[in-house]
């Protein structure tokens, strides 16, 4: 059997009686990075019989033997650094040739940056699309971000802190003032939500250092139909975009983000103005 078993990304009481139980009996633990997991397990109290290497630059060597394995009655379990295997891993092709070897696959399910992020986001969470890791050069990221320009679904993208600035200006060049949320160091103690139309993010985090800690990027969904905008939602967004911003600059994020007509907008928002003075 190979069992894809989850781990904590961040806060250890995130691990599952069922995981240490699989993680104690089976024969062999394939790791993303030995040394990593060897540290988690030991946090964890956690002890295993054997680890094996299986990550994106052995996997083409490595799988076949861990099937040979699996084939020969050998338990197999497989680990990400954190979280849940397969997310951004080669893992699918392992679980794949399992299949196709005749080989069981179950899962221990747990800790996942990408529903954590979706739900601490605030954001549309019925159709969502994660999109992994952009491309790191500008161009080649700008063009990732063209294909998913039009995807009628929350998006959801990993990245590193020292990158953010560069890919939240391409997003906006390329997708437009999308109301944004920035998740990081989701479970841990510095956990934090930035949600904001994705222009006020540039301007935060440009008088800043670079944050620090895995973060998750959440984008809202390309422009929703008028219908789709309810008065209270609508209320809602110019509330907390005037919290960071003008009149002037509210009325034209928010009409950029709903589609809706700008006088409208621009009525709501003086409504708003006066009922709060």
């Amino acid at each position: 059997m190979l069992y894809l078993v989850s781990t904590p990304i961040g806060n250890l009481g995130d691990i599952s009686d069922r995981a240490r139980q699989v993680l104690s009996s089976v024969d062999l633990v394939a790791c993303e990075d030995t040394r990593t997991s060897a540290h988690l397990f030991s946090l964890l109290g956690i002890t295993v019989a054997a680890t094996t290497p299986y990550h994106e630059h052995n996997a083409d060597t490595a799988r076949p033997k861990l099937i040979d394995k699996l084939k020969r009655g050998v338990n197999i379990a497989l680990v990400s650094d954190a979280g849940t295997p397969l997310i951004s891993d080669p893992g699918y092709k392992l679980v794949r040739d399992c299949y196709d070897a005749g080989v069981p696959v179950t899962t221990i399910p747990g800790a996942n940056a990408v529903l954590s992020a979706l739900q601490l986001s605030g954001l549309p969470s019925d159709a969502f699309y994660f999109a992994g890791f952009l491309p790191p050069k500008k161009s080649l990221r700008q063009t990732a971000l063209k294909k998913l320009k039009d995807i009628p679904a929350t998006l959801i993208l990993y990245d590193t802190p020292n990158r953010l600035p560069d890919v939240l200006a391409d997003i906006h060049a390329v997708l437009g003032n999308r109301l944004t949320a920035v998740v990081r160091e989701i479970t841990k103690k510095f956990e934090e939500v930035r949600r904001a139309p994705v222009a006020d993010l540039i301007t935060r985090y440009a008088a800043e250092d670079a944050p620090k800690g895995e973060l998750v990027i959440v984008i809202d969904r390309a422009g929703k139909t008028n219908q789709e905008w309810t008065p209270d939602a609508v209320d809602t967004l110019i509330r907390e975009t005037l919290a960071t911003n003008s009149a002037r600059d509210t009325v034209d994020l928010i009409t950029d983000i709903t589609g809706l007509p700008k006088k409208q907008i621009y009525q709501r928002v003086l409504t708003i103005q006066h009922d709060k003075n």
